[in-house]
């Protein structure tokens, strides 16, 4: 992080958001110097509670379950009662827990499909990347994927979040029998289409870039490396607004729980094996394999248009992260009659497909249904 403070004294305007982080201790300094014993006293709590939300806080899914698989890149984990065919969600592969698919009671998507009617789920805990898999490629995590698959079974409604969407993609373009049904939330599968961030910074950088990334990870991408480039996408809310928010209700305990839950799931990444990592950037984001039908999955050139399930694309209106085009676009390469084909773009950014309370509420509950009824 660069961006130090200038000798001389500045205007806020003169500030890069880059100098946010030396800055913001300063400003509270200020603050106590003016405000007297009882701010002071306001502030020692703030700055206890935030060392404590960003302490080595390990997140814990919220739903009880079961392991069914210990493979080496992830924890199959089990939720419900095996009958009929099982839903397996892919959680995302981007650097963080599967939390994001079971966050907390009351705000779960594992929660809200088997309230709707999804008796049998099964989830991708992803492991954080040891040095002794830093060589591991997509291969390696698409044929555990197939694993799973077939420890459930050999069929599946495959749920894919995010980058387990292009996952999730491979897996039904390679083996169509194995996928009932494919549901691809904030999935990154057309990654030329739109205008997004993430499509303009992968592009602009070289790959010597990301290559050195890895290099300073000692092989791996460090996931406290992904934390802080997802930060510097928006560094005015990561930097500055959300201590603002914390000091501001330092003293309403469930504001301060509900953040810690966060915080416990979000300042907590995974590393990744950094030939994978290099494997997505160069093939999937650069080169655009996956769309244009030229990426080879377990020996074999995948084309999209061998995904032969009915097919559910949701987005975020939102979403900066993964855009709306990069889902939906997947439409135009899958064979499935375009009857069997859900479009859908909801309210709300890329996080809140998958965890939001509203989204949740408002629209899982009819992807559960449209699951059951495949």
């Amino acid at each position: 992080m660069q961006g130090a403070m200038k000798d001389s004294p500045a205007t806020p305007s003169e500030f890069s958001l880059a100098s946010i982080p030396a800055f913001w201790p300063v400003a509270m300094a200020s603050a106590l110097a003016a405000k007297g014993a009882e701010i002071y006293a306001k502030n020692l709590k703030f700055v206890e509670e935030e060392i404590r939300i960003r302490s080595d806080l390990r997140p814990t899914l919220a739903t009880p379950n079961r392991v069914r698989l210990d493979l080496r890149t992830m924890l199959l984990r089990e939720y419900g009662t095996p009958g009929k065919i099982p839903t397996l969600v892919d959680a995302p592969h981007a650097g963080h827990t599967a939390v994001i698919a079971d966050y907390h009671k009351g705000q779960s998507l594992v929660e809200t499909l088997l309230a709707n009617g999804i008796g049998h789920i099964a989830l991708t805990d992803w492991k954080s990347a040891t040095n002794d898999m830093k060589d591991l490629e997509i291969d390696n995590y698409l044929a555990e994927v197939v694993v799973a698959i077939d420890d459930l079974g050999g069929r599946v409604n495959l749920v894919g979040l995010c980058q387990g969407g292009w996952v999730s993609a491979m897996i039904a373009a390679r083996f169509p029998e194995k996928v009932n049904s494919l549901v691809l939330a904030g999935a990154p599968i057309d990654t030329d289409a739109g205008d997004g961030p993430i499509k303009r910074m992968v592009q602009a950088s070289p790959l010597s870039f990301y290559e050195e990334l890895v290099d300073l990870g000692g092989g791996l991408m460090k996931g406290k490396f992904m934390l802080q480039g997802w930060k510097n996408m928006h560094p005015e809310q990561h930097y500055l607004q959300d201590h603002v928010d914390l000091y501001e209700h330092i003293d309403n305990p469930a504001y301060v729980a509900k953040e810690e839950t966060f915080k416990s799931w979000y300042e907590n990444p995974i590393d990744l094996p950094g030939r994978w990592y290099l494997q997505v950037i160069k093939q999937l984001f650069k080169e655009n394999r996956l769309a244009k039908g030229d990426f080879v999955g377990l020996g074999r050139r995948l084309s999209l248009r061998n995904i032969a399930c009915p097919t559910y694309l949701l987005a975020g209106a939102n979403d900066d992260i993964t855009t709306p085009e990069q889902v939906l676009d997947a439409a135009k390469y899958i064979d499935t009659p375009s009857d069997r084909i859900v479009r859908r773009t909801v309210p709300g950014g890329h996080i809140g497909l998958f965890m939001g309370a509203r989204t949740l509420r408002d629209y899982w509950p009819s992807i559960a249904a449209w699951i059951g009824a495949q």
